[in-house]
């Protein structure tokens, strides 16, 4: 987690107690979909994790009126290791999120991704659109400052569900 979001285009800062805690935080969230990727060596390669988007109300609020808050998941992570990108990783992790997540329960996903993020033609090319909004995050930089960026959200219909 910390290597992951160490590099461009975040340069964040996470000590180990801080990764741990995020991680945990996401991996105990009900309905949670959490997937490492893990080496022959037994060293995490990748990691994407999925939760309910209600259990992220800052996040929530952003999208309110949009999507239907109850009936969307949100693709809360999606790290690859450096030594790891560029090989199809985490389209994978994505794929299999999206295949694990119950169609009946939610019938929309969204994720944020950061400006200067190739990560974004990715998702476009897994059928995700820009929903035109986002979202400014603070964080700790590795340079010891705290300073924003811009992540926008992008959103892809999953079925057609029974809403409340």
């Amino acid at each position: 987690y910390k290597t992951v979001f160490s590099g461009p285009p975040y340069f964040e800062s996470f000590s180990k107690l801080d990764a741990e805690a995020v991680l945990r935080r996401l991996a105990t969230t009900r309905r949670n979909i959490t997937l490492l990727a893990v080496t022959e060596a037994d060293e995490v390669a990748g990691f994407g994790i999925a939760v309910p988007l209600a259990a992220f109300p800052a996040v929530a609020r952003e999208l309110t009126g949009l999507v239907p808050l109850a009936h969307t998941a949100y693709l809360a992570e999606l790290g690859v290791a450096p030594d790891w990108r560029g090989q199809g990783l985490g389209k994978a992790l994505t794929k299999e999120r999206i295949r694990l997540l119950d169609n009946a329960a939610f019938s929309h996903v969204v994720l944020r991704v950061g400006e200067g993020s190739g990560s974004a033609d990715m998702y476009r090319n897994l059928h995700f659109t820009d929903m035109g909004v986002d979202m400014e995050v603070a964080h700790k930089r590795i340079d010891g400052k705290v300073s924003r960026d811009t992540r926008f959200f992008m959103s892809r219909v999953l079925s057609q569900v029974q809403l409340d």
